[in-house]
């Protein structure tokens, strides 16, 4: 019998308790007969008409001091206390598994490092995308490649409130309030749709990609509450969808740009099909081009399979740790440097326009004016929109 605990007993905890009674058997047959036993959950709450209410413990130190608990399950959210409970159980010994993308983009360098000095494992593929396949496959199924580009829709909640907005031609403020009645956003979606939940997911996958710890604050972030129906009417006019995506992108000087911001993705990319809750990453190798995983990104049993098959991984491997080395990224390009297209919606006359960026072709939108600028340097771009005005969109075409 492999005893395991559980840190949090939310959305996700429960999840995986539930996968593993209702998939016991399955499970067993995987570890060569083992049962799976859920010894402890820590949690605040008590449950006691819970089947197992009866281990739910407050006090992370009994876990801790367990021997008899080989692994440990992170499912608590937030930075702390998840990042002090796993750094002690790792310490102590003992693999994690967690869902915790706060945690792996803020300190997964440090909690990496303590698992490789103590043949331990710390496995995170449920803390990007969810139930889909995405760590793992980067670090294994694609290790023969140099990795180009990472673009992806990360977060479902804006995916799903971009959607409603295309689909049903409303305002972002009404989509979000159906976004929150169905239970795909917070009641304070800030998060989400600040952009700061797929900064630290596209922060993981950089820093997986490219060897070296890629911090969150290094990365310009934006969100999509600027976004009106009018956006994404010229964007499907022109050819495209706009989504919002995590991407970070190789480029000839050797540098990498990361970026969290919404696109206007062309309809002929794959990406641009993903709809709803849905994510879908795109991952660009020199080998093999480009792969698509797409899949729910969230919920609790599809976020409860990714964890699984990194609990079973460290059980059939403890000392299997995949990720990148405790060093800050040294290779982050100036985002400001970066050379896009961009699509631009003022209420500056069309003779302002026309006097800031030259001869572009301009278009109604609105109450307002918009446009492509063509390929300039982000810091240019952004100089020459500021002369057009307070109330001035951008949106970047993805290449």
């Amino acid at each position: 019998m492999i005893n395991i605990a559980i840190l949090g007993f939310g959305v996700v905890g429960s999840g995986v308790a539930e996968v593993i009674f209702r998939n016991s058997k399955e499970l067993a047959s995987r570890l060569d007969g083992e049962e799976l036993n859920i010894k402890y959950i820590l949690d605040k709450r008590e449950f006691p008409d819970h089947p197992l209410g009866n281990r739910v413990v407050n006090d992370i130190d009994i876990i801790l001091n367990d021997d008899d608990v080989f692994l440990v399950v992170e499912t608590m959210g937030g930075l702390h206390p998840a990042y002090d409970f796993s750094k002690k159980a790792l310490l102590a010994g003992k693999s994690v598994v967690t869902s915790n993308k706060e945690v792996v983009a803020a300190c997964g360098a440090e909690l990496l490092s303590i698992a490789r000095s103590n043949n331990i494992g710390y496995l995170f593929e449920a803390s990007v995308g969810g139930g889909i396949p995405i760590i793992r496959p980067m670090w294994q199924c694609l290790a023969a490649n140099k990795i180009d580009r990472i673009a992806g829709i990360l977060n479902g909640t804006c995916n799903y409130i971009l959607t409603k907005m295309e689909k049903e031609k409303t305002d972002f403020e009404t989509a979000l309030c159906e976004a929150q009645a169905l239970g795909y956003a917070e009641r304070n979606p800030s998060a989400d749709v600040e952009g700061m939940d797929t900064c630290r997911k596209i922060s993981i996958l950089t820093s997986l990609a490219f060897g070296k710890h890629v911090y969150p604050e290094k990365i310009q972030c934006e969100g999509i509450t600027h976004i009106t129906y009018d956006d994404i009417l010229f964007a499907r006019n022109h050819g495209y969808a706009v989504k919002l995506l995590g991407m970070s992108k190789k480029e000839s000087d050797g540098k990498v740009y990361v970026l969290t911001a919404p696109f206007f993705v062309s309809e002929e990319n794959e990406i641009a099909g993903v709809n709803d809750v849905y994510n879908g990453i795109q991952v660009e190798g020199n080998v093999v081009g480009d792969v698509l995983f797409c899949g729910r990104g969230a919920g609790s049993l599809p976020t409860a399979s990714a964890v699984m098959a990194d609990v079973l991984d460290v059980i059939r491997d403890c000392r299997k740790t995949i990720g990148w080395k405790n060093e800050e990224a040294d290779f982050l390009g100036d985002i400001s440097n970066n050379v896009t297209d961009f699509y631009v919606r003022t209420k500056a006359g069309e003779s302002v326009v026309k006097t800031v960026f030259g001869d572009v072709k301009t278009e109604k939108a609105g109450d307002g004016t918009a446009f492509f600028t063509g390929k300039m340097k982000q810091s240019d771009a952004e100089e020459k929109i500021a002369l057009l005005g307070a109330e001035t969109v951008k949106i970047r075409i993805l290449d």
